[in-house]
């Protein structure tokens, strides 16, 4: 089953069957099997970067080297598993930020999401003529019109050239959030407040560079019915992650997925990442002991954020997920968005796909002619709603 009543998405010379990204997660929770599997099934399927060489048997000794030899074997098994687009999403305050992009572009990736970090400029390790020629697209994630004018700017200043869509991440994601603690619950901040903000932004730049520029909405998106509405407001897609990894093929441990099954909406809870910004997590002993004062021990072989505090570091945050997602949480803690107590069980991703279809043809129905259907049909739009 597909979208029948909205446009595709389109990306460049790119065309989704389905205006849904799936949004990254590391550390390694959105691997080669969920991104392939959200390709097949017509979304864009992302890989995370952050962290993927963690599973490597010399990461600690071969940092680079892990990663890259990593990323080139998770984007090739995707290629293997799907004729879909795949993208990559690499956080600009990595420190192997350079080496990421590079391999993204020699694998053949279809799309860089660019986040955790404003990218100002093509990496140094590339060339705009390179980035051209390969056909990747740019896709910076900002969470302020202020941070889009800046990308924007600075791309058309220095090449000429502006990057191909943004994803516009609202508060109520999970993972590190782009926004100050005191911003997260103020409605100048919700996501239908900036959206239109950077759609404003962007606007100028589509005319200058005779271009699309598709606006990606994100964080909070849970339902179909959110998708019209993001839809509805600008958007040309929604991208979503925290429904994701309530499905069999995502990569997470089934542990991990379980936490995401089994917590309570009072379990949804903003810490203070040790990379130096508030992130959103599902409580557990693990946090509540960081919280207490307890101190983890660990030695960092490699400051793989450039914004990490080690020296004052609690834990690492790098291994506690890299724990979580192996299923350890007793060593770590997963992170969610703020609508994780939703779900229920685990499912395909077909059936989620096929889920977020109904849900969103029924909303654009009732949206277009609420007079001809019935009060149970009310009803159950104001539930998706």
């Amino acid at each position: 089953m597909s979208f029948k009543d909205i446009p595709r998405l389109r990306i460049g010379d790119l065309e989704a069957a389905i205006p849904i990204v799936q949004g990254a997660m590391g550390v390694g929770i959105s691997l080669s099997g969920l991104a392939s599997a959200v390709a097949n099934e017509g979304g864009i399927g992302v890989i995370a970067t952050v962290g993927i060489g963690q599973f490597e048997s010399d990461f600690n000794a071969n940092f680079k080297e892990a990663n890259k030899r990593a990323l080139q074997r998770e984007i090739k098994k995707a290629r293997e598993m799907t004729t879909g687009i795949i993208g990559v999403n690499i956080m600009v305050a990595l420190s192997n930020f350079d080496d990421l992009v590079q391999v993204s572009v020699d694998e053949g990736a279809d799309l860089a999401f660019l986040g955790a970090g404003l990218p100002l400029k093509v990496p140094k390790t590339l060339t705009l003529d390179r980035v051209l020629e390969s056909a990747i697209k740019i896709v910076p994630i900002v969470s302020s019109a202020r941070a889009a004018k800046l990308i924007f700017k600075s791309w058309g200043k220095k090449h000429n050239h502006v990057p191909d869509a943004v994803v516009v991440e609202g508060p109520l994601a999970g993972g590190h959030l782009g926004f100050k603690k005191e911003q997260i619950n103020n409605p100048d901040h919700a996501l239908e407040k900036i959206l239109p903000e950077v759609i404003s932004v962007i606007k100028p730049y589509e005319q200058q560079f005779n271009k699309s520029i598709p606006i990606i909405a994100a964080g909070g998106i849970y339902t179909g019915a959110d998708i019209h509405k993001f839809i509805q407001l600008g958007a040309q897609g929604a991208q979503m992650a925290t429904r994701f990894v309530a499905t069999h093929e995502c990569d997470a441990s089934i542990e991990f997925k379980d936490a995401y099954v089994e917590c309570k909406k009072e379990d949804i809870i903003i810490i203070d990442s040790p990379v130096g910004l508030p992130g959103r997590a599902i409580q557990n002993k693990f946090l509540e002991e960081i919280s207490s004062g307890v101190k983890k021990s660990f030695k960092c072989t490699w400051q793989c954020l450039k914004t990490c505090d080690v020296k004052n570091s609690p834990y690492c945050i790098g291994l506690a997920l890299t724990n979580a997602k192996r299923g350890n949480l007793e060593e770590g803690f997963a992170f969610a968005g703020a609508n994780a107590y939703r779900i229920e069980k685990i499912i395909s991703v077909k059936e989620l796909i096929e889920t977020l279809s109904e849900e969103y043809e029924m909303v654009a129905c009732l949206t277009q002619s609420p007079s001809a259907h019935t009060e149970s049909d009310l009803e159950a739009f104001e539930i998706l709603s």
